[in-house]
């Protein structure tokens, strides 16, 4: 019995040695590379070349970046499809973008990464500063470059990660299925311009969890071509919230469904909650719900702006256009207070929004001198129940 006891353990032994040597990770650090990592010397080719040998890897492999070095990148472009089913990225060091002056080519995005599906970032320890400052100074009107750009990235996982100081948007997803992002600090001033946390496209099945979204511009813009989105455990601070949109810009043709929102925190945004279409567009933004919202000191809790674009009243249109159609919207579980008197604002087009919910609704003036109140018109079959400050034109 003594010997088959043995046998076994050695034989279970055995099987975990050969298990975890076909599951470990081959790692290339990019210092092995050419990469400097002092700040000063451009280290986008080393990190590239490192990057070669983990996608040309048939077994797991990551990209290791170092810490406590700082890496200056120009440009970055990391490519797949990828030969190992189990690609990643470790980022402990730290990854800073080069001046405006210094920018060289285009200023569409800085770092991209294309079509590698199963990649997995963790950025424990990492950062990613976009140095930001240079651009919006000098280029406020312009097109600034965004600072992380994921396309066509299937089964995508990006945890613990650092960014600050985009001169754009921070995090792009387009054209994704299937993406999971989690602890994601992004720190950015109040008035950056148009410093998107992030900016999402034509994208499904997309997850942002317990994390932290400072910004000068939405936390969240969901575009068109989205489903199934879902925020969770955010907080918002500074920027302009959640937003649907901005959808049918130029009379086009868009649409969003299935956005779920859930236990988020907003601290002195423009917005909350916010759906935002253009006049004339067509489509549809539906099936959508904010729930569990906290509020402190929000200027718009609740917006859905139909006339997008439009400055004065004198620019809206004075025949009914065809409209992007909000329907089945649902307001649930929000409470704090309101920078602005108009703490609910339902600015529907002629054409109206259908089945729009609002339920234990509990907003006040942070001025408690103040009242707030809400504004609404072409609410089509609303169902209200208690709201503070009262909706009754549905």
């Amino acid at each position: 019995m003594q010997r088959l006891i043995t046998c076994i353990l050695i034989l279970g032994f055995i099987s975990a040695t050969f298990s975890n040597a076909e599951t470990q990770v081959k790692y290339f650090n990019v210092m092995d590379f050419g990469a400097h990592g002092d700040g000063t010397s451009d280290d986008s080719n080393a990190i590239a070349k490192a990057w070669q040998g983990v996608c040309g890897e048939e077994g797991p492999a990551s990209l290791l970046i170092p810490s406590r070095k700082i890496f200056l990148v120009k440009r970055l472009k990391l490519s797949g499809p990828c030969k190992t089913p189990n690609v990643g990225i470790k980022l402990k060091g730290k990854i800073v973008a080069p001046s405006m002056s210094k920018w060289v080519g285009d200023s569409f995005s800085w770092i991209q990464i294309l079509y590698v599906n199963g990649l997995t970032i963790d950025g424990d320890g990492g950062s990613i500063d976009g140095h930001g400052s240079t651009w919006w100074e000098k280029c406020r009107k312009c097109r600034r470059p965004k600072s992380l750009r994921f396309h066509a990235c299937n089964g995508l996982t990006v945890k613990s990660l650092s960014m600050r100081n985009s001169p754009g948007a921070h995090i792009s997803v387009n054209g994704m299925d299937g993406a999971l992002f989690s602890q994601i600090n992004i720190n950015s001033p109040p008035d950056s311009p148009n410093t998107d946390g992030f900016d999402i496209a034509a994208s499904k099945n997309v997850a942002i969890q317990d994390s932290t979204l400072a910004t000068g511009d939405d936390c969240i813009a969901i575009n068109g071509g989205c489903s199934n989105i879902k925020a969770t455990r955010l907080v918002c601070q500074g920027g302009h919230g959640i937003s649907i949109g901005s959808l049918g810009r130029n009379k086009s043709h868009e649409t969003v469904e299935e956005v779920h929102v859930r236990n988020c925190t907003f601290i002195g945004t423009t917005n909350g909650a916010r759906i935002k279409t253009w006049p004339g567009g067509s489509g549809y933004a539906r099936k959508i719900t904010y729930e569990g919202i906290i509020l402190k000191d929000v200027k718009n809790s609740i917006i859905i702006d139909q006339y997008y674009g439009i400055k004065t009243p004198n620019e809206v249109p004075n025949k009914v256009e065809d409209a992007v159609k909000v329907s089945e919207v649902i307001y649930r579980g929000f409470k704090g207070t309101s920078a602005s008197a108009k703490a609910i604002n339902l600015n529907c087009s002629p054409s109206g929004c259908f089945n729009i919910t609002l339920d234990q609704i509990y907003t006040v003036h942070s001025k408690s001198i103040k009242k707030a109140y809400a504004f609404c018109k072409n609410i089509v079959n609303g169902r209200i129940g208690y709201t503070v400050p009262k909706v009754s034109c549905a």
